[in-house]
């Protein structure tokens, strides 16, 4: 949308604005405590450990560092004996394979047991939180209220069938339950952690470089999350984007192009597999040679990191004032200054500060779109988007977003009223980028590099670092027969006359 409306020179209303700021922003904070509690805490947490913890000392340990209400003995004890029967059936799923009883693992049991109880109760309130996405975009994921211009969700406080009080009231409600969780489970949670794992913070830190669009446009156009990069850990200054800066090498990519060696800016970006790798049995790759779906994105020929730690060391190094506020207390409960940030335990805590932070914002945007609707402002679209007797016969437009797993970029190219080319450079895409033609490498490889293995066998370790970018390895997927040709292919047809790719099953054109 965004890349359209910026080649289109679309202006979307003030509560167009305000809708997506909330849809986003309660992603966000669902989104990072889904990946905590659920694809990242088993890197740390023994589950297999709770069952030798005494529930009393649970209780008195969750109750020492937060008031939530669910901690009593008895509760504990429950999910301890709910873990017990699980463990019993013997069909323990996505535990299965699981690296209990590994020796890196260094919680005491009572904190995996505290642990386990909030990752069942994490399951329930997100489905919760969650909600606010069917009232303002009828599905979660992938929403259905997004358009050129705009949204669909109507605003009309007499109707039922439209943004109205029933709804504001509904989403502070919800809001104000997801914040109490942040505030007194998932902070509480990693503070209590993170001491037993501070030598992570010396581990997987990886280029020291790093990227955020800013997102969160402000009624002055300013984004509330700001926009910049850094380099070499240096927060003593925030470059300006560029994204004509922004190209994208295959050298080590399993695509085809007049140039390997060449990068190309997404404008002139090309998608076409080319399949070079291993044959069945799949023994080896040669990483000397083509070895990924993924290409390698740079800006101004430099690997970026981008993610959650990304967009805080960017607001902290800009002085935005909440972000240095909340990173100055974690740190000072930790003991430690802002170095500790560039790591693996970092990147986890800096996940946790950008969802307090977000959490808190939901209810003000809230209230920003209650009083649209009170001053009798309703717009939620430019509908002249949709005349292309309008639109420049060739034109092309990039936009942005900051997706929970980082910078995400859109670039379309529209030629007499069709899309001629459109490319995307998805957050996964800039962290699992391979080398390029340079030998530099991308966020993941860099990041590894030093890691402590206690078991080559069982490399817990390795896990922690890569689950700590919240990997999406679905924007590399790419789907080919055994002759190397693509499978298929979604084709847009508009009835205003534009065709164009919009889906291809090779995972470039989506999002994160």
């Amino acid at each position: 949308m965004r890349a359209v409306e910026n080649a289109l020179g679309v202006k979307i209303p003030n509560n167009a604005r305000i809708l997506r700021n909330i849809i986003e922003g309660i992603q966000y904070v669902q989104d990072h405590v889904i990946h905590f509690y659920h694809l990242h805490a088993l890197d740390w947490v023994d589950v297999v450990s709770a069952l030798s913890a005494d529930p009393k000392g649970t209780s008195d340990l969750a109750q020492s560092i937060s008031d939530w209400p669910k901690s009593s003995a008895d509760y504990f004890k429950g999910i301890q004996d709910k873990l017990a029967a699980f463990v019993n059936t013997g069909q323990l799923g996505p535990f299965a394979n699981a690296y209990w009883g590994h020796s890196a693992y260094k919680l005491p049991p009572e904190a995996n047991l505290m642990a386990v109880a909030h990752y069942l109760e994490a399951l329930d309130w997100q489905r919760d939180v969650i909600r606010a996405h069917a009232l303002l975009g009828s599905k979660n994921p992938h929403l259905q209220t997004y358009l050129v211009g705009g949204m669909a969700s109507p605003i009309d406080p007499t109707s039922q069938a439209a943004i109205n009080a029933d709804t504001i009231a509904q989403l502070k409600g919800m809001f104000t339950r997801a914040k109490e969780f942040v505030d007194k489970v998932y902070l509480p949670d990693v503070l209590a952690v993170a001491p037993f794992y501070l030598d992570w913070a010396g581990i997987g830190g990886g280029l020291g470089n790093y990227l955020s669009y800013g997102d969160f446009p402000q009624a002055d156009g300013s984004p509330w999350l700001p926009q910049g990069y850094i380099l070499g850990k240096d927060l003593s200054k925030v470059h300006p984007v560029d994204h004509q800066q922004i190209a994208e090498y295959i050298t080590h990519s399993w695509y085809e192009s007049d140039d390997d060696s060449a990068s190309k800016h997404p404008w002139d970006g090309e998608t076409k597999p080319k399949y070079s790798g291993p044959k069945p049995p799949y023994e080896f790759l040669d990483t000397d040679k083509k070895y990924t779906w993924m290409k390698a994105p740079r800006l101004a020929d430099h690997p970026m990191e981008v993610g959650p730690l990304a967009r805080m060391l960017v607001a902290y190094a800009s002085g935005h004032p909440r972000v240095k506020e909340v990173v100055g207390a974690v740190l000072k409960t930790l003991g430690a200054g802002p170095e500790v940030l560039f790591s693996t335990l970092g990147r986890t805590a800096a996940r946790c500060i950008e969802t307090v932070v977000t959490a808190e914002k939901l209810n003000e945007w809230v209230d920003e779109l209650a009083a649209s609707m009170k001053s009798g402002d309703l717009s939620i679209h430019d509908w002249n988007v949709w005349d292309p007797e309008k639109w420049p016969a060739d034109v092309k437009g990039w936009g942005y977003t900051e997706a929970p797993r980082g910078s995400l970029g859109h670039w379309i190219h529209i030629k007499d009223k069709k899309i001629f080319n459109y490319q995307a450079v998805v957050p996964s895409t800039w962290n699992c980028s391979p080398r390029d033609a340079k030998g530099q490498m991308g966020a993941y490889e860099s990041a590894l590099l030093g890691t402590p293995i206690a078991d080559p066998k069982m490399p817990l370790e390795v896990l922690r670092t890569i689950h700590s970018f919240d990997p999406c390895m679905a924007c590399g997927v790419h789907l080919l027969n055994l002759e190397g040709n693509e499978i298929n292919e979604v084709t847009l047809q508009s009835a205003h006359g534009f065709s164009g790719p919009l889906l291809r099953f090779n995972g470039r054109n989506g999002g994160s």
